[in-house]
């Protein structure tokens, strides 16, 4: 990828906040109530599911039995009151990122496997959402990330050829996403590096949204 990207798509959870970490924690310690194992490489291994890929892993990871509905739903209050306490963690150098793009007019919208309504929520409360033209939570996707329909949904969306769109993603399961739609992705790892191979599927795999704005200096406007 040379040129600039006429379209920014941003991940959420572990790219823009600081909330993979968060619900992590706030999930283990219900699981732990429930008389379940609460394992950091377990939960990697649901970053970037939703709908019924999300149920399957569970499933797999707890048993037939796992109360996903009941556990989601108390992990995402315990999040939600974390939240209106202390207000979302942007993490390093998401502001002056979106500050750059926005200086050059690029198009940025998030693609995220939380629903909308709480994106949006987190978004005004960052007070980040005059960035984004737009959001699409995992509830308007067909199908969840590895699967490439959110991202092509952003680039119909916006009017903009999968090619000439970028993707900032956190996840393994991001990377794979948007490896199928055929989007460039730059990888910012949160809690898990990538593996090798996901990891030569990105345009790069940087430490942090600091480094962002340095890569993309380098390249040339779009035609």
């Amino acid at each position: 990828m040379k040129k600039l990207p006429e379209l920014m798509i941003f991940d959420m959870d572990g790219l823009i906040f600081d909330t993979e970490r968060l619900f992590m924690m706030k999930k283990n310690e219900i699981l732990t109530e429930y008389g379940y194992p609460a394992r950091q490489e377990d939960y990697v291994q649901t970053i970037g599911l939703s709908g019924i890929l999300l149920r399957d892993k569970l499933a797999e990871l707890y048993g037939p039995d796992y109360p996903a509905d009941e556990i989601s739903a108390k992990t995402r209050a315990a999040v939600n009151t974390y939240m209106e306490e202390n207000g979302p963690s942007v993490k390093p150098g998401v502001r002056k990122l979106l500050q750059w793009l926005a200086e050059r007019n690029i198009c940025c919208c998030v693609a995220s496997s939380t629903r909308r309504v709480y994106v949006e929520k987190y978004l005004r409360m960052a007070g980040l959402e005059a960035y984004f033209s737009f959001v699409i939570g995992g509830e308007e996707a067909e199908r969840s990330k590895p699967e490439p329909d959110i991202f092509l949904l952003a680039c119909d969306r916006a009017g903009v050829r999968p090619g000439n769109a970028l993707v900032l993603e956190d996840s393994e399961n991001g990377i794979r996403a948007a490896a199928a739609a055929g989007i460039p992705v730059i990888c910012i790892p949160d809690l898990k590096q990538p593996s090798p191979d996901l990891a030569g599927k990105a345009v790069a795999v940087l430490s942090s949204a600091e480094e962002v704005v340095p890569m993309l200096s380098g390249f040339k406007c779009s035609a």
